[in-house]
């Protein structure tokens, strides 16, 4: 296993050229395998309950301090004019655009997916950003509005936020949103099951609703990490999630105080690099909650490709969960490209 906590030795403050090297690294995703060959494959260590425990807490302990202070560090990086044009448009391409609400109407849905097609109908040139996810009985709305674009429909199922539900409830929730058309499904995981050290029980849920989604729709496994309490647990939960079948791991669902931050993201990062170089099979990571400027947002994708690498610069394979973050990024794009701010209602309130 590569070691999770890096030395730091390139991440000093103050250096430079990060995103000078995003779009060259870019390019050369289209003929870049999205696996690699497996040299040492993880063994089978979810035969029991004891053999999955033994193999999660055997996990090399995250280094805290060296945690936050590499991620810290890598959000100094300086953005020079070209390069930070580019990652913005990158940004944008990586937004799960998000409304959740109890009072969600068909009406709200479908101006939600007008603008994640077009983020900025006076400029064409804005990319198209990466989702629109809803709850389950909303999808058939969002595929409506959203056909044809690319944009992808991604639904919360599993009893989302909270996940207090039988399987059988929530595997019924998957199959309504899959069978809607959800090209994307964003479970939660039971964390009170994983923080009674019931794994195995988290392992064959996640399974189960992996299996739920069939072969098109890709499923995105919740942790909560700011209710995991440690950064151990939040590195044991990612590697049960992606032993487990998950083809993107995300931080969190928007509901809770503690949401994605640098370091539980940057821990994240190095769990799939770790996973893939281990097992061949890459993962997808999305931040979630608590990300709403640009600025935020660029020093998330600083920490993608210092820490994973070229490879996860790609909307298939990192993600942003926020809604607001996107009039930022459009803000600071305008900015940028006139020289001035047009004022708050440039970008819609969604």
């Amino acid at each position: 296993m590569l070691p999770i906590v890096p030395d730091g030795s390139d991440s000093a403050p103050g250096s430079r050229g990060v995103y000078s090297r995003y779009a060259r690294r870019y390019a050369r995703l289209v003929t870049m395998p999205t696996h690699t060959p497996a040299a040492s494959p993880v063994p089978d260590v979810t035969a029991s309950e004891s053999t999955l425990r033994r193999f999660l807490h055997g996990l090399p302990g995250v280094d805290a301090v060296g945690l936050e202070a590499r991620a810290a560090a890598l959000g100094t990086r300086s953005i020079k004019t070209t390069a930070k044009a580019y990652a913005l448009d990158l940004a944008i391409s990586m937004v799960d655009l998000t409304t959740l609400e109890g009072a969600d109407t068909p009406g709200k849905v479908r101006a939600l997916g007008a603008k994640a097609v077009r983020p900025d109908p006076a400029d064409r040139t804005a990319p198209a950003t990466a989702a629109v996810c809803v709850y389950p009985d909303m999808v058939p709305v969002a595929k409506e509005a959203v056909a044809g674009s690319g944009v992808k429909v991604a639904s919360v199922a599993t009893a989302f936020p909270a996940g207090r539900a039988s399987l059988a409830v929530k595997l019924a929730d998957v199959r309504e949103a899959v069978a809607a058309g959800a090209d994307e499904v964003d479970m939660v995981i039971d964390r009170g099951a994983f923080l009674a050290g019931k794994y195995l029980k988290v392992y064959e849920e996640i399974a189960a609703v992996k299996e739920a989604c069939g072969t098109d729709a890709r499923l995105k496994v919740i942790f909560e990490t700011g209710e995991l309490s440690t950064y151990d647990n939040i590195r044991r939960a990612s590697w049960l999630g992606m032993l487990a079948g998950a083809d993107f791991i995300k931080t969190s669902t928007g509901k809770v105080a503690v949401n994605a931050t640098p370091a539980n993201t940057l821990l994240m990062l190095e769990a799939v690099r770790d996973f893939r170089a281990q097992t061949g099979i890459q993962v997808g990571v999305k931040p979630a909650g608590g990300i709403r400027t640009a600025k935020d947002a660029l020093k998330f994708l600083v920490l993608v490709n210092e820490t994973a690498g070229a490879d996860w610069l790609d909307s298939h394979w990192f993600r942003f969960g926020a809604s607001s973050l996107l009039n930022d990024l459009l803000m600071q794009r305008q900015k940028l490209a006139t020289g001035r701010y047009s004022g708050p209602d440039y970008v819609t309130v969604d």
